[in-house]
């Protein structure tokens, strides 16, 4: 059987969590111009909301998530995948180890964030980064901004313990009115403290934040990886070597 388009598959490490995860693979087909079934791309995914808790593994005080993402992507490449993407921001904490794993791309949620600010702004913004104590413990979105050079403002303890507390909600199902008021309250935190581009750094956040309420552009990383998994399927993005 003949591809039509010659495009990539790509395999997904998904289910952390699972309501992301779905609003992700939504996005990708909303965004997939696309007349009929066969326009769309080939998706391979592993679902797998049984990987432990990725804060607790970074923190050491829960069960190490590597095997799990490894056994995972490796999986996704003996099953056809030409590249891979994970679909959890905190989970890239072992992003190298993955990558190490495999002989094909792993696309980098928090590379390709940083590529797009790089890409659309014009001057040095602040970026307020809304992201989990695990990312922000093993300080993905720092390190990645601060070597291209942009000035970051983040949450107090008090604001990420708040966080924590709704994203844990929102992971039990609460996408309502009340979850939306409080991820809003804690992006205007950001503002206050002098942001000029807000950073959705973690995938249950565009489950409830809506970015038209915002004083501020909001970069979503869901988002990105959407374009940049429909860019990579279709050829309209190169890998960097």
């Amino acid at each position: 059987m003949a591809d039509q388009k010659q495009e990539l598959v790509p395999g997904i490490l998904g289910g952390m969590g699972p309501q992301a995860t779905l609003d992700f693979m939504a996005k990708v087909l909303r965004r997939t111009d696309a007349k009929a079934d066969q326009d769309h791309l080939r998706l391979l995914i592993d679902h797998n909301p049984k990987v432990p808790n990725r804060h607790a593994s970074i923190d050491g005080s829960g069960e190490d998530v590597t095997p799990y993402l490894l056994e995972m992507a490796t999986n996704l490449e003996r099953s056809g995948a030409d590249f891979i993407v994970m679909v959890c921001n905190t989970a890239h904490a072992y992003q190298d180890a993955i990558a190490d794993s495999l002989s094909i791309p792993f696309v980098s949620i928090i590379d390709e964030v940083v590529n797009e600010l790089n890409e659309n702004t014009a001057d040095i913004p602040v970026i307020g980064v809304m992201a989990t104590e695990g990312s922000l413990n093993a300080e993905l979105y720092q390190n990645a901004l601060c070597s291209s050079g942009y000035p970051i403002k983040v949450w107090n303890k008090k604001h990420l313990d708040e966080f924590m507390e709704l994203v844990y909600r929102i992971k039990a199902g609460n996408v309502d009115k009340q979850s939306s008021a409080k991820m809003q309250g804690l992006a205007n935190v950001l503002v206050d403290q002098g942001a000029d581009i807000l950073l959705a750094g973690c995938t249950e956040i565009p489950l409830v934040l809506n970015a038209k309420c915002l004083p501020l552009p909001l970069y979503c990383s869901t988002d990105v990886l959407v374009s940049r998994v429909i860019d990579y399927a279709q050829g309209l993005r190169k890998f960097k070597e």
